[in-house]
């Protein structure tokens, strides 16, 4: 291809949303420049985008090495002469009690999570900077805006990246670089392997929290972002209608997050056994370069669930409005024992 072709580079490029969105790109006809720890899965990857009408670039990186991430960069400027657009995707998750989950581990998902994304936009921002021009996306989560039991780290470093997105905003601002753009994308829960490779604490296997939407709406997302940069973006209706119901009603938010959590997300009838999932290393299950995890189907559950965030959602304000007009506090508990409290309170 030609040097002037637009050129994406994206880390955690093997399965899931990195997977998702290199083959996105590629049937925009882009330049994919690949980066992620499994060079087979990224090699198979890249015939898939070939067969697309793409062109991709192998690069195996770790994203915790700031030489590696470099480097990434560095092969995509030296094929193409520039990037477009830069995707920070790589991160791994944890689950367990804070007071459990090992230090070691603890510290490892903030050095993927957060030190991988400050590599990543340093590499990608020199580049961009340089040519006055391009697109940094860095992929959050909606446990950026509302925290989660059980996955503090995750949720701290999902955190993190929003709070990064927006200081780069303001300094290139300040700089007077007004062509080169930062986005933050906000996944609701997403079909990907995700939750089998995180490791796990908790004593309980690990499931997608419904409802759960495709990894192919996120890459959509932010592909649309390349075309037109938006400082944030949240993907899946009910993340949305969570995320703008946060900032009105945090608490009542915040709680139901929490019976949610414990109900759907963690299996109460399924045990697991403790594990650091991929943390350190990949898996070399041979079908985990994939996009999906195998949590679709899940559609009257999806349903069930939706309608519940759903009129967590609808309530909210009404609910803020009788918890501070009630004289004395509500501890909010979902479900039935909300509606009782809510009932008495709104007679009062």
């Amino acid at each position: 291809m030609a040097r002037g072709t637009q050129v994406v580079v994206i880390t955690g490029a093997s399965s899931g949303i990195g997977r998702a969105t290199a083959l996105r790109f590629a049937d925009q006809g882009w330049a994919v420049v690949l980066g992620s720890r499994r060079e087979q899965a990224l090699t198979e990857l890249a015939e898939e985008c070939g067969a697309r009408g793409g062109e991709a670039v192998v690069v195996p990186t770790d994203t915790t090495d700031a030489a590696a991430v470099q480097a990434l960069a560095d092969a995509a400027v030296a094929r193409y002469g520039r990037i477009d657009v830069w995707v920070n995707n790589a991160a791994v998750g944890i689950y367990g009690r804070f007071q459990e989950i090992p230090l070691d581990d603890f510290r490892r998902v903030l050095d993927v999570n957060v030190m991988g994304y400050v590599y990543g936009a340093r590499a990608a921002l020199e580049v961009l900077t340089g040519q006055g021009r391009g697109v940094l996306i860095n992929v959050s989560s909606i446990v950026g805006e509302i925290p989660a039991p059980y996955a503090a780290p995750y949720a701290m470093s999902k955190a993190a990246v929003r709070s990064l997105s927006a200081s780069l905003r303001q300094e290139l601002w300040l700089d007077g670089h007004k062509k080169v753009k930062v986005c933050t994308v906000l996944p609701a829960t997403i079909d990907t392997p995700f939750f089998r490779h995180a490791a796990n604490y908790s004593g309980r296997k690990v499931l997608a929290m419904p409802p759960v939407y495709t990894a192919d709406q996120v890459a959509i997302a932010i592909r649309d972002l390349a075309k037109a940069p938006r400082d944030e973006v949240v993907v899946g209706g009910a993340g949305k209608a969570l995320v703008k119901q946060h900032r009105v009603t945090p608490g009542t938010v915040e709680a139901q997050m929490a019976v949610q959590v414990d109900k759907t997300h963690l299996s109460r009838t399924e045990p697991a056994v403790d594990s650091a999932g991929t943390l350190y290393e990949p898996f070399a299950d041979p079908s985990d370069p994939e996009v999906g995890g195998g949590w679709h189907g899940k559609e009257r559950r999806t349903r069930r669930r939706l309608l519940t965030w759903a009129g967590l959602t609808a309530g909210g304000i009404l609910t803020s409005r009788l918890l501070r007009k009630a004289p004395i506090p509500i501890r909010v508990v979902g479900g039935a024992a909300l509606a009782k409290k809510l009932a008495k309170a709104k007679k009062r």
